[in-house]
């Protein structure tokens, strides 16, 4: 159970032309995170052998993040994955550097715009083993490849940003490119290490907590021309796979339809046929 307690404050301010010091005293009620789950607990899910994700949807909006580790300690924190910050009602953080095949402890905590403060119980969860097999992502800075052109990046970033197209092709879904505003006219172009038959693209949409960002289609073009698609992605909660069949070393990711603003990628991967 969450033991409710009572949280003291004290701030003290410093004046400039006589400097003196007072402490002001309030207390918050620390209240469990059951209260304003809205529906279903706090669940840990899409687990996998490096990261995991929370999944939450509070009947407040909530500044909502997760602390964990391997001991009751913790050591780490995630926050909402949304580039506006603030409050929402729907909250996935995303909690990252984990090892293989390791139990983790977790705590969900969120504070209402009114001040209230939720403490959810500490629970485990356990990540995935190791996969034995990993096929090369030719569209990863790792691989080789790297940003040939893109549409804009968020607040005019150049491609390393925060919000950058190199967070398309890092292999890395706790990061993500987006645009500027460009809607159902963003645009990528990569360039993989080498010439290639390509036999699998793999295509996860970024999206914003208010519905825009979400791309619905989109084609994909290659060096010598030739357009596939348009291939359609269902959500954006996870990556989807689309089979092709096409040789080339660049390929260009035109959006053509989206719930528009700041669309882009979290991940992009291509694999050799």
């Amino acid at each position: 159970m969450v033991r409710f307690s009572t949280l003291l404050i004290a701030v003290f301010v410093f004046a400039a032309e006589a400097p003196q010091a007072f402490s002001q005293e309030r207390s918050f009620g620390v209240r469990s995170i059951a209260e304003v789950a809205a529906g279903a607990p706090p669940a840990v899910t899409e687990i996998t052998h490096r990261d995991a994700v929370l999944l939450f949807r509070s009947s407040v909006p909530l500044a909502c993040s997760v602390v964990y580790g391997e001991t009751e300690a913790f050591g780490q924190i995630a926050v909402d994955q949304d580039m506006d910050g603030g409050a929402h009602e729907y909250h996935h953080p995303l909690m990252t550097n984990l090892l293989p095949d390791r139990e983790y402890h977790f705590r969900v905590q969120g504070v209402a715009a009114d001040g209230r403060v939720f403490v959810g119980e500490t629970q485990t969860f356990r990540t995935a083993a190791a996969p034995r097999d990993i096929r090369a992502n030719l569209a990863s800075l790792r691989e080789g490849a790297r940003v040939a052109a893109v549409s804009s990046n968020w607040s005019n970033q150049p491609n390393d940003g925060s919000f950058g197209a190199n967070n398309a092709i890092d292999g890395q879904r706790g990061s993500a490119w987006s645009s500027n505003g460009d809607g159902d006219g963003a645009f990528i172009v990569v360039e993989l290490p080498k010439r290639a038959r390509i036999g699998e693209v793999e295509v996860w949409t970024r999206s914003m907590s208010d519905g825009t960002a979400q791309t619905y289609k989109f084609t994909l073009t290659t060096d010598d021309g030739r357009k596939l698609g348009p291939f359609e992605l269902p959500d954006a909660s996870k990556p989807y796979r689309f089979a092709v069949d096409v040789e080339s070393k660049i390929l260009r990711l035109d959006v053509v339809e989206s719930s528009g603003g700041n669309t882009g990628l979290v991940e992009f991967a291509v694999y050799e046929k």
